[in-house]
């Protein structure tokens, strides 16, 4: 006897448990890849149903998704609001930072002192082309394309060691980092921390530890000391009152500037 066939196969293929997982991690790729390029904003309202609409799903695999990023500390869920990018606090990004330092001084350190001869020719071919797609991202004005590579760096390092767990904690670090990056960044300057990536594969190849480890830290710590993590509070007169031009002075009562 023949088996019949589902009266709508496209259905029972779109309702299989590897389709809804596929569509629930698109979504996730999506909306990681726009915050961390600077396409999506801190405090972003993140609605279910115009996401659902966008990626042709149902709000469950949306719900899902949205769940998924709050566990990575891209997203917050908020009872009866919604859902939200992140809005890092500015004693999570002093952490963020302090903990980036600790990890990524000892993985150059090590990246120095533990590769084999062959390892290391194979990781500045690597760094070496990484470093080609930073220039030419910075040169053409390429924000979201040099933003992601700045970062891909540091993860690429750790994938170097062949430690995975550590590329992969690196890799959430940085998604985190590029969300301090959008609240508290001033004047962020790519072609500075390319070409401290460069002065940092300069010193790996020569397997100078010492050299690596302090210029990893300089480079984290001036990418921290670009961020304004401590906001000037303006005098509450000043905000609330008109701004009234202020009278001149008469001749008599200038006083000299020095």
């Amino acid at each position: 006897m023949s088996r019949q066939a589902p009266a709508n196969p496209s259905s029972a293929l779109l309702d299989s448990p590897s389709v809804q997982d596929d569509s629930t991690q698109r979504i996730v790729q999506a909306i990681t890849a726009a915050i961390v390029e600077r396409r999506l904003m801190p405090g972003t309202k993140l609605a279910e149903q115009p996401i659902a609409d966008i990626f042709k799903v149902s709000r469950t695999l949306v719900r899902q998704a949205l769940h998924q990023l709050s566990r990575d500390r891209l997203v917050t869920l908020e009872p009866a609001r919604g859902a939200f990018v992140a809005q890092p606090s500015v004693a999570e990004a002093q952490q963020v930072f302090a903990v980036r330092a600790m990890l990524e001084s000892a993985m150059v350190r090590q990246l120095c002192t533990e590769l084999s001869d062959s390892q290391l020719r194979h990781m500045q071919q690597r760094l070496e082309a990484h470093l080609q797609a930073e220039a030419t991202a910075v040169a053409r004005t390429d924000v979201p394309g040099r933003t992601r590579l700045l970062a891909d760096f540091h993860v690429l390092l750790a994938r170097m060691l062949g430690n995975e767990v550590l590329a992969q904690l690196l890799d959430d670090l940085l998604r985190r980092s590029a969300l301090i990056s959008l609240m508290y960044q001033s004047a962020h300057s790519a072609e500075q921390s390319h070409g401290e990536h460069r002065q940092l594969v300069e010193a790996l190849v020569r397997r100078d530890a010492e050299a690596a480890e302090q210029l990893m830290a300089a480079h984290l710590g001036q990418v921290e000391r670009n961020l304004r993590l401590h906001p000037r509070v303006p005098d509450l007169a000043s905000v609330l009152l008109p701004q009234v031009a202020p009278a001149k002075a008469s001749p008599s009562r200038r006083k000299t500037q020095g």
